[in-house]
């Protein structure tokens, strides 16, 4: 088809490259992404729950996005969280620059400023505000633990830093407002990693001893509303890209901005539905499983005149265990597409790689910006 174009993205292993129709984004249906009623997912019937199951297989081969309800986080810790979110990103920028994370953390821990990443090398920088810290054991809603109790091989991949907490001491409540959105989807990834399993034919339990202390990423982003030169230029609030553990559940407000890339090469946008989250397939899922399910594109635009704020909470295996493909998605026709890796090596070598990539484009800027040195003549 005439007009198609072709988005590069970056993936650990390098870039990949997908097809987009000249069509504008347009609003997805209840088909390409369905909403699931996870209520069953607590009966003690096995029934009920193999019947969440096949509603995930369902949309995790078809475009790899859908919403769930009746998913158990109560809306007064959701908003009680988002409230925190945006008492942090209006404060002032030299306040929030105190916990700037390529300064002070050595994990992606803390604040990202404004236009201070571009995760699309198609797409504009990334007109986006962000607070992020990783699993902390100590945290733990189902068994807290001091990370001194932690064997080594875990123990070495523990990705929390303290200063985030410290920086935002003066906040009233702020962290532990923060923790309760955070450990309730922590408890609810857990319980739906076992609905994940028995969608590829799997024992319900066969990664629980692998998801003891995970990858459980808490970010809280704010897209503030576009200036008139931002949306002349088409800036994104996020670049297109997918995500790189298991799974995301994500909360948006009402706002709205989300868009995904259908199989097709359509963008279609994601809008809010009250009392629901976004699920998404990441892209180690989509290796273990080789490839049957889809790990989808998606992006984020705010072209509304309101600030915006969603809250995505990215769910791994223990950053230590090395998986390969799993034993329900192989055959002599359909052999292993990868190589076992630890959860920890795949996102570390894509995380490192954008902020690099980062880092040297605005040095590159830097070096061809005009000298401000007054030479006398």
């Amino acid at each position: 088809m005439s007009g198609v174009t072709k988005l590069e993205l970056r993936t650990a292993l390098g870039p990949v490259y997908r097809d987009v129709l000249p069509n504008p984004p347009r609003l997805c249906t209840a088909d390409e992404i369905p909403v699931i009623d996870l209520a069953p997912m607590f009966s003690e019937e096995s029934s009920d729950r193999k019947r969440v199951a096949a509603d995930i297989r369902s949309a995790a081969t078809n475009n790899g996005f859908f919403y769930i309800k009746n998913h158990g986080i109560p809306a007064e810790t959701i908003a009680q969280c988002k409230q925190q979110v945006i008492n942090f990103m209006r404060q002032s920028q030299d306040k929030k620059d105190l916990l700037e994370s390529r300064t002070h953390s050595k994990y992606y821990n803390g604040y990202l400023g404004n236009k201070k990443a571009q995760i699309s090398r198609s797409e504009s920088v990334d007109v986006r505000e962000s607070f992020a810290f990783r699993y902390s054991p100590e945290l733990d809603p189902d068994h807290p633990m001091d990370i001194s109790e932690l064997p080594e091989e875990i123990r070495s991949w523990i990705r929390a830093e303290n200063f985030v907490w410290e920086g935002t001491a003066h906040l009233p409540d702020f962290k532990k407002d923060c923790i309760a959105y955070w450990r309730s989807c922590l408890t609810l990834a857990r319980k739906l990693v076992r609905m994940f399993a028995l969608s590829l034919d799997l024992d319900e339990n066969y990664w629980d001893d692998k998801v003891t202390h995970p990858g459980a990423d808490g970010v809280f982003n704010y897209y503030p509303p576009r200036t008139v030169e931002e949306v002349e230029n088409q800036f994104v609030g996020l670049g297109s890209h997918t995500d790189l553990q298991l799974f995301t559940l994500l909360w948006q407000d009402t706002v709205g901005g989300l868009q995904i890339l259908s199989k097709e090469g359509q963008w279609l946008k994601a809008p809010p539905i009250d009392g629901t989250l976004v699920v998404n397939i990441g892209d180690f899922m989509m290796r273990l499983c080789n490839d049957i399910y889809k790990s989808t594109v998606h992006r984020v635009t705010n072209e509304s005149n309101a600030e915006r704020v969603s809250m995505p909470f990215f769910f791994g295996l223990n950053f230590n265990c090395i998986e390969g493909v799993v034993p329900s998605c192989t055959s002599e026709t359909n052999p292993p597409k990868y190589e076992p890796i630890s959860c920890g090596n795949w996102c570390q070598m894509r995380f490192k790689m954008e902020r690099d990539e980062f880092l040297k484009k605005e040095g590159a800027k830097a070096t061809m910006a005009p000298s401000a040195t007054v030479v006398a003549m």
